[in-house]
């Protein structure tokens, strides 16, 4: 199934380049396209069409890139978080048993995701790949982002906590992969820019810095397009840019591992992982979200219904903090308790490729007192999109009916995260929440999209219908090429 050659010239006829402008909400290239200062983007959005799509929860880098280059939801193909504990003890082997992507850990996410979930990558007949987390199929010589000089400037950008650094590097990758794409011609390019999500936690979406990474997607559009036409192939070249996930205004940071241990629970959270006979877990993504996996001897994931009587009163605690919007309490594979301090108690339910919503003391949605039944992933989205969580339903089930999931996942209240410490950049901004503007980004394509597209997922089985490619079974996208 893998093609193995590398691209040269005159290989393919049609290209596709997915280039993910990293943290961009939907309404993100809205204000530069209206001022002029992104020239570029106003032009595909003329030519094309911009359209707003959900990403998944968690709404985090490297989980939310599964989308793209999959077709499938990230925590059922081993990916449920940023950080996450490995129970079973399958990938992490050794103590602590968990897994951070942000460090050295990264290595490990292609090896981590489903080897069954195949990636663009590995389907197409020639590739390039920059600053994509997840990379199987590419190799090396394929890639920008894993030589040592860049691995190594990247590591002292991000751990000194240099924004202005990350829009270098965003310049550097821009050039690398416009210069790769217009000499080797690869049949897919898929190209992350990073700034514009740094610079949104350092100092907000809307800030001068955030502005200028926007600047950098729209010049890379630019370069890009005119090598394209001065060749002869923009006809030919498919272009989409995307984004994983939105961002939105952070004002307090909740200790939330902090406050677990306060309650007399031991427990382990990064950095500081290594705890003498660990009870707890709580692993922090985005930092708008979070896992908290249970009695950490047990090797076999325990369900809601059996932990309630010893675990209740940490619930029930945690509803108390501000910071804590929804609650999400996993009875089984296809059945998930959401709790909201104010609004009450409601069930997510999955029969087969269809959900439903039944609110039991209210409705924590907001999807309404009266219970929605049985609906496909199409009419579940239509059902949730005006609401302050899009696609919920279908997020929350598969989340948390996941196998590395936690026992409790958290979704952060506005205005709030759940890591108090330990950040490179302090976060004026976050992500990574079931909130409307954490899982709303854009879409803006090169040419007219012949179906409505509603999900990143949608992405990887169009990239392969507009090449021309075979679609594998059992994705949870839907081609809208």
């Amino acid at each position: 199934m893998t093609a193995t050659r590398t691209a040269t010239p005159l290989d393919n006829a049609m290209s596709l380049i997915i280039l993910v402008a990293d943290g961009a909400r939907a309404d993100s290239f809205d204000a530069g396209i209206a001022n002029g200062t992104l020239p570029a983007l106003a032009r595909l959005r003329s030519e094309g069409g911009l359209h707003a799509l959900t990403t998944v929860f968690p709404s985090v880098t490297g989980p939310a890139y599964a989308p793209f280059l999959t077709g499938r939801f990230p925590g059922p193909i081993g990916l449920p978080g940023l950080r996450w504990y490995d129970r079973a003890r399958t990938r992490c082997t050794v103590r602590p048993h968990c897994r951070s992507y942000l460090g050295s850990d990264m290595r490990h996410m292609d090896r981590d995701l489903d080897s069954r979930a195949p990636t663009l990558f590995e389907l197409v007949r020639s590739r390039f790949s920059a600053m994509s987390m997840i990379a199987r199929g590419a190799r090396r010589r394929e890639k920008v982002g894993p030589g040592l000089r860049l691995l190594t400037r990247i590591a002292r950008t991000h751990w000194s906590g240099n924004v202005a650094g990350w829009l270098d590097i965003d310049r550097h990758v821009a050039s690398e992969a416009a210069r790769r794409i217009r000499e080797l011609r690869p049949e897919l390019s898929f190209v992350a820019l990073l700034g514009l999500d740094k610079t949104s936690h350092a100092s907000g979406h809307d800030s001068s810095p955030a502005h200028g990474a926007l600047g950098i997607v729209d010049d890379a559009v630019a370069r890009i397009r005119d090598d394209a036409e001065r060749a002869g192939r923009w006809d030919d070249t498919t272009l989409w840019v995307v984004s994983d996930h939105g961002h939105s205004e952070v004002r307090k940071h909740d200790d939330i591992a902090a406050h677990v241990a306060s309650l007399g629970h031991r427990v382990i959270s990064h950095p500081w992982v290594y705890t003498r006979r660990p009870e707890v877990a709580v692993m922090v993504s985005g930092n708008a979200m979070a896992h908290l996996y249970l009695e950490l001897a047990r090797r076999e994931r325990p369900w809601w219904p059996e932990l309630r009587a010893k675990w209740e009163p940490l619930v029930e605690a945690l509803l108390e903090r501000d910071s804590v919007d929804l609650l999400l309490l996993p009875h089984s594979e296809t059945r998930c308790e959401v709790r909201s301090r104010e609004r009450g108690t409601a069930f997510v339910e999955r029969d087969g490729k269809r959900y439903s919503y039944r609110p039991g003391s209210g409705d924590p949605l907001g999807l309404g007192s009266a219970p929605l039944l049985s609906l496909d992933s199409r009419e579940s989205h239509e059902a949730t999109m005006p609401t302050d969580y899009p696609d919920s339903l279908v997020q929350i089930i598969n989340l948390a009916g996941s196998s590395r999931a936690g026992e409790i996942i958290l979704s952060a209240a506005r205005g709030r995260d759940f890591r108090a410490h330990y950040e490179p950049i302090p976060h004026v901004s976050t992500h990574g929440a079931l909130h409307r503007e954490h899982m709303l980004v854009p879409l803006l394509a090169n040419r007219p999209l012949p179906k409505r597209p509603r999900r990143t997922v949608d992405i990887m089985p169009s990239a392969l219908r507009a090449l021309g490619l075979a679609i594998p079974p059992g994705l949870d996208g839907v081609a809208f090429t």
